[in-house]
């Protein structure tokens, strides 16, 4: 419950239409409780005594309390619609804005899938619940207490059968909605995996297709999807249990009240319209049952989702700016002070131990190393996008957990492995570098990254649409803009993070040629390729985690074996 009440902390300016909603609900519910005691009185006094006059007036009144029952019912519909989507909409907008506060150790506890269904499934789930389920919540209650009072008025003996028949429902219902509370949490976790499993198809549809894989990746989701429809099955197979419960309880208690009322009648204990009002107060505190067991399955779904999404707004974000942060970054310098670094608190290995390192301003630095050697690892913990776990790093002479987060990352631009670009036009892409760039700027930052020798070939220019993630054009195509994008920011720091391995050498010196444009820029390139970094003012050998030598490519050509072995590997097979 304390998930619900979070989530419900959100409501914010929808207060109020939940406040009406309320109010219209209740009423109501006490005017269609008034209408039996009417309809009572017409049968015993008015058709019994054969007096029409009051038949009729009888008859008004009960035509107002339906229109007003009818009008609230009307009202309330309107303001739960308001409130529930109200409700929805201030949820995804807090989880999006939270999702943007996380750092990447966050987001490596969460898959995309499933923050994609927290943000959409589960949402639904709860405002689905909210707009079927707030009226029940309400009006059961009231109908169902009311509605004894008003039997008990009536006949007190004949009412004796509810608090005989409603601890029996009571009993079956809360036996239901106790096993089907957990059963909602495991399909929203199986919906969690066919949204993974859609998503990783759709992303590598070509590579499925290039190797004729179809027919295996069919049957793979067939087995994920047979157990998303056996897990339904299943939960919806306990649910449904509610129903009969209800019918079996209800068409009990009228068998018990029709025979009970029948011989009370015969011995003139009873009036027929007495047992006509009871009788319909069974039906409405019955149908109370019913919405309250209903709202209960509904809830039980609804707790699970709830959870799902606290879950994700209540993540401690490890990556936050400091009370008074340092919001100017006076230079590209960084130092590394004894850096150790691994991805979770609980793994046992590093992946970077006891690093060092001074890299002066405006210089450029390559980094090389073998596969998993921590290359992307060191980079990343320049920007903050993770945190040292031991030791320090300095950006500019401060310590990067001094810095104002955003102004420390306007200060590193970095081009990951892995390059993306959205949907919209190449502009569209280049302008999240900088929004305000001019005609002139976007040239220069387009011939810097040689992505001009093919951006103004194309029918558009920079106003060509790119596909979802820049599928119509090449890798090396995708890196170059990539590329320009980061230029454009006019970062103190420039990472290429292996942002040329798709281009082919010529390009690849180009691009190195025309940074050395930008001499203020501190300008760190990681790449697999010595040819790539073999003129920068130091290069760093990354080995599991350490730094195995640092040095100038003369240096370590002459006196590091590992850098002349590859060096010479890759010049051989240059020649070839």
């Amino acid at each position: 419950m304390s998930d619900l009440k979070y989530i419900f902390s959100f409501s914010g300016k929808n207060k109020l239409y939940f406040k009406l909603a309320f109010l219209f609900v209740v009423v109501e519910s006490f005017i269609e409780m008034v209408i039996p005691v009417i309809m009572a009185a017409i049968i015993d006094d008015g058709v019994m005594n054969k007096d029409i006059g009051l038949i009729i007036n009888r008859g008004i009144l009960m035509g107002i309390c339906a229109v007003i029952a009818m009008i609230t019912g009307l009202l309330y519909a309107f303001f739960i619609a308001k409130a529930s989507n109200g409700l929805a909409f201030s949820l995804r907008e807090a989880e999006y804005a939270k999702i943007q506060e996380y750092s990447f150790s966050n987001l490596d506890d969460f898959s995309t899938s499933s923050l994609i269904t927290r943000m959409t499934s589960d949402i639904n789930v709860i405002q689905n619940a909210i707009t079927n389920g707030f009226r029940p919540v309400v009006r059961g209650p009231i109908m169902m207490i009311w509605g004894i009072i008003l039997a008990s008025w009536l006949s007190f003996k004949l009412s004796l059968v509810f608090f005989v028949c409603i601890p029996v429902l009571a009993i079956l219902l809360y036996f239901i909605s106790s096993k089907a509370a957990p059963m909602y949490n495991r399909l929203q976790t199986i919906i969690d995996k066919v949204n993974s499993f859609v998503q990783e198809n759709l992303t590598a549809i070509r590579a499925i297709k290039a190797f004729v894989r179809e027919d295996y990746r069919e049957n793979l989701f067939n087995d994920i999807n047979s157990e998303a429809a056996r897990t339904s099955r299943k939960t919806f197979g306990v649910t449904v249990l509610n129903l009969p419960s209800f019918q079996l309880t209800m068409y009990a208690s009228t068998v018990m009240i029709m025979w009970l009322g029948g011989s009370m009648i015969i011995n003139d204990e009873l009036k027929v319209g007495e047992l006509t009002g009871v009788l319909s107060y069974v039906m409405q505190v019955m149908n109370s049952l019913m919405l309250i067991s209903n709202a209960f399955l509904l809830m039980a779904r609804s707790l699970a989702s709830a959870k799902r999404v606290s879950e994700v707004m209540q993540e401690n974000t490890e990556l936050a700016s400091p009370e008074n942060p340092v919001k100017k970054i006076p230079d590209g310098s960084i130092e590394f002070k004894n850096v150790s670094f691994k991805y979770k608190k609980s793994a046992q290995e590093y992946a970077l131990s006891n690093i060092t390192l001074n890299i002066d301003a405006g210089s450029t630095i390559g980094l090389i190393g073998g596969t998993g050697s921590a290359k992307s690892s060191l980079v990343q913990l320049i920007p903050r996008l993770y945190d040292a776990t031991e030791g320090a790093v300095f950006v500019g002479g401060t310590n990067v957990k001094d810095y104002d987060i955003t102004a420390l990352r306007d200060a590193v631009g970095i081009v990951l492995q892995k390059n993306v670009l959205f949907s919209g036009t190449i502009r569209d892409n280049l302008l999240w570098g900088n929004e305000n760039a001019s005609e002139t700027e976007l040239a220069e930052a387009l011939k810097i990254s040689c992505a001009d020798e093919f951006v103004y070939s194309l029918p558009n220019g920079l106003d060509t649409e790119l596909g979802q993630g820049g599928v119509n054009i090449s890798g090396g195509q995708k890196q170059r803009l990539c590329i320009a994008r980061t230029i454009l920011k006019k970062p103190q720091i420039l990472i290429l993070d292996d942002s040329t391995s798709a281009v082919d050498m010529a390009t690849d010196r180009k691009i190195r040629e025309r940074l050395k444009r930008l001499p203020d820029m501190t300008k760190i390139i990681i790449a697999q390729r010595i040819n790539s970094i073999m003129d920068s003012d130091k290069i760093i050998i990354l080995e599991d985690g350490h730094i195995n030598a640092a040095g100038t490519h003369e240096e370590l050509l002459d006196k590091n074996e590992i850098y002349s072995e590859l060096y010479y590997t890759q010049s051989a097979q240059a020649e070839e």
